[in-house]
């Protein structure tokens, strides 16, 4: 796989609730102040429900930004429809774009066969959000079960990339014969946690940790779209990414 720019690991989460500003005009507003505040960086927008309410034309006015976009619909469905869907968005070309393991290798395969390679598809495996108790009761085994089940699916149905949750990222780096792009979410800049106490700091993925535990990009919202200036925040991000590729560097010679 090719190796990644500091620039290319790190997708900034563009998660904005309508209720805070002002219904669906509001957030595409601050999408788009965010998109122009940290434009020509080389990094990914990340964009969910936003796109979902305004449509697929605003991957295009990202594009006009200097963004890189993962439009995160997470698709799910009969293959034949997901086919469809990954027919209209062949036409805005996003970087990147995800789907749901769970929908099937047959559905997975017929978007990354529509979208061609232009688009990387990341199938989702376990959401952060499930616990082990509701992982048995919906998957009827653990997560880190389900998460190899769903990687070997994405795998066979000729994707090069995954979402996972921090704690699955080795689990999934240590079979070889995947050979996956890992992508998780849930990572906070060392910047960003410095006045938490040690007990909150042990339980945060920073992007040092991510990348020695074999994360190849990271997904991160809050730190950097709540921040008083995100191109800041954006920058010293990538100086923490740039210093843990340096370690890993130095530990592979």
């Amino acid at each position: 796989m090719k190796e990644l720019r500091p620039e290319e690991r790190l997708i900034v989460a563009a998660d904005y609730s309508p209720k805070d500003f002002g219904g669906t005009d509001g957030v595409e507003k601050m999408v788009l102040k965010l998109g122009h505040e940290i434009g020509n960086l080389g990094v990914y927008i990340k964009i969910n429900s936003a796109l979902r309410a305004t449509g697929y034309g605003l991957i295009r006015e990202l594009h006009n930004l200097g963004l890189k976009v993962l439009a995160d619909l997470k698709l799910v469905d009969i293959p034949n429809t997901m086919k469809t869907d990954g027919e209209f968005l062949a036409e805005f070309k996003p970087e990147m774009l995800t789907v749901m393991c769970c929908a099937g290798i047959d559905g997975m395969n017929a978007v990354q066969k529509v979208v061609g390679e232009n688009t990387e598809v990341l199938g989702v495996t376990i959401l952060t959000s499930l616990n082990e108790e509701e992982c048995q009761g919906i998957f009827t085994c653990s997560t880190k079960a389900g998460v190899l089940r769903f990687a070997r699916m994405a795998k066979l149905a000729g994707l090069g990339s995954l979402i996972l949750a921090p704690k699955e990222v080795e689990v999934v780096k240590d079979r070889f014969e995947l050979m996956l792009r890992l992508n998780t979410p849930g990572v906070r800049p060392e910047w960003h946690i410095a006045g938490e106490d040690d007990q909150a700091k042990a339980r945060i993925l920073t992007p040092r940790k991510a990348i020695l535990a074999g994360a190849d990009r990271m997904v991160m919202g809050r730190p950097i779209v709540k921040a008083d200036n995100p191109r800041d925040a954006v920058t010293r991000t990538l100086d923490e990414i740039e210093q843990a590729l340096a370690e890993l560097a130095k530990k592979g010679e």
